[in-house]
């Protein structure tokens, strides 16, 4: 929808408004036409059914909103001396259009809410779930790490803190949707939303922009699965903020040049420094003495956790550490590492064009995209932007012979509207990536990884064997930060003890 749109559905709900409440504004005292002022009337509204003015602005609160209308429905029944629990499930499964029956009653007298204990409590409940939903939606995200791509710096099962407001936080663009939960429900695995209708989105200031190397979570652009791990392997096109969120590093931001030698990554012709917590993991060739086989204790003592054989060599994912490690073992007879070569088209790899012959260890140069750059569009270059422009800046592009044509009409050259990004994971040759689809924009950033609340394999076939698997060291332990890695699980524990000494401690003084 349109700028335009919107202002014409705010205004219809307006007059809805009027339709369906004027005369409840007259019973308790109000001008009826103030039922037409927008915004106004919904203060002047929160004050006829005693509620706080302050919920107005919850109103305009993507996701909140809904908990607030509902509410809003069943105060203004009771209020209105239709109190009964059939008036209120009336009100909120007519999303409600019930109060018009009211509004029209000749019978309906105004008599102001009087609290009792069990609305209260159902007050409280709904302000614990309005707070959780604007935490969720706004400052801290729970997120599982779902994949190996970034294997061993982060691991399959660990549960992260993700923090939406180091880079800004996004306004929902899909309004129609349970809270706290993403794409799908957790139990069915049912679509948790309604794809329209669809609202402008709005970031807030972020205290700071992405960096080089940070890791980041974002909504993954080429998303067309229903959710992930889906057996039937469904397909679906999701709205932006419903997309399946991916975990990986940004080794390039906007502007930068990026280019992947011999599968080390080089920033404007500058090697790329890796924090001290990233871990990289390349696949290896290894051949052992005599042909000797690899027996589970040995992947057990080198945590080797990916890999396979082939004819007589085992084809092994390492870090720089176990590479080292296995040249030192007597049964080893080589660790050679693979190396994808130079001018080779690969066709799964981004742009997907024979004119750019780049492998997943020989990739670029490639310019990453700025805000306000101007990118020149031809025929070579028009692989390079085509999803950019079409997909991510809404316009129409097409390529008729060597010409390029914008919106219907020729050009060489194209302005960048927002900033882009390269995000590649630590297990180079195992992440599908940007080498696989490209720039991540700006407006699919959701936030930075801070904090692993939980850790276990997940992967485990029953809950007995993944208790044992519980990873304690990385349980309460920071994303990044130098030095090894420092688990805070004593610190918490001895925190929420302290906080319940206070309480019991507070408790008895009172009496």
């Amino acid at each position: 929808m349109t700028l335009i749109q919107w202002f014409i559905f705010f205004l219809a709900l307006q007059v809805i408004h009027f339709l369906g409440t004027w005369k409840l504004y007259e019973k308790a005292g109000k001008n009826k036409w103030l039922a037409l002022v927008p915004v106004y009337n919904a203060i002047v509204f929160m004050d006829i059914i005693k509620r706080p003015k302050w919920w107005v602005i919850l109103l305009f609160i993507p996701v909140v909103n809904l908990f607030i209308f509902a509410a809003i429905w069943v105060d203004t029944v009771a209020c209105f001396r239709h109190d009964t629990p059939k008036d209120k499930w009336l009100a909120v499964l007519t999303l409600g259009f019930y109060i018009f029956k009211i509004n029209y009653d000749e019978k309906t007298q105004y008599r102001p809410i009087k609290i009792k204990n069990d609305d209260s409590f159902l007050s409280a409940v709904v302000f614990a779930v309005v707070v959780a939903t604007i935490v969720h939606t706004y400052i801290m995200q729970p997120y599982a790490i779902p994949t190996s791509s970034l294997e061993k710096s982060l691991l399959v099962g660990d549960y992260l803190l993700v923090s939406k407001f180091h880079y800004g936080a996004k306004t929902p663009t899909t309004p129609l949707a349970f809270p706290m939960v993403h794409d799908s429900l957790p139990f069915g695995g049912l679509k948790s939303y309604l794809s329209k209708p669809q609202l402008p989105s709005f970031r807030f200031p972020g205290f700071r922009k992405i960096k080089n190397n940070d890791i980041v979570v974002f909504h993954w652009p080429a998303d067309t699965v229903y959710m992930f791990r889906d057996a039937q392997q469904r397909h679906i096109d999701k709205p932006l903020d419903k997309r399946s969120n991916y975990v990986k590093r940004c080794v390039a931001i906007a502007g930068d040049k990026l280019e992947i030698r011999d599968g080390k990554i080089y920033i404007n012709d500058t090697l790329s420094k890796m924090p001290y917590r990233a871990d990289l993991q390349y696949m290896y060739d290894v051949t052992t003495k005599d042909n000797q086989k690899l027996s589970k204790e040995f992947f057990k003592k080198y945590n080797i956790t990916e890999g396979g054989v082939l004819k007589n060599k085992y084809i092994l994912n390492l870090t720089k550490g176990k590479y080292e490690a296995l040249l030192k073992n007597p049964i080893i007879k080589s660790v050679v590492r693979k190396n994808d070569p130079k001018d080779v088209f690969n066709k799964a790899l981004f742009p997907h064009s024979i004119d750019y012959k780049w492998s997943k260890d020989n990739y670029g140069p490639l310019q990453i995209p700025k805000k306000g750059d101007v990118v020149p569009l031809n025929k070579k270059t028009f692989p390079l932007y085509k999803r950019l422009i079409e997909v991510y800046e809404h316009n129409d592009i097409q390529l008729d012979g060597d010409t390029v044509l914008l919106n219907g009409k020729p050009t060489d050259s194209y302005t960048i509207k927002q900033d882009y990004y390269w995000m590649m994971g630590d297990n180079r040759h195992n992440s599908e990536d940007s080498r696989y689809w490209g720039f991540v924009p700006f407006d699919h950033v959701v936030g930075t990884p801070v904090f692993i609340f939980w850790s276990w394999d997940m992967t485990a076939p029953s809950f007995g064997k993944k208790i044992k698997s519980i990873r304690w060291n990385r349980v309460m332990s920071t994303v990044a930060g130098d030095g090894e890695r420092v688990s805070y699980r004593y610190w918490f524990l001895g925190a929420i003890l302290l906080y319940i000494l206070y309480g019991f401690v507070a408790k008895r003084r009172r009496k």
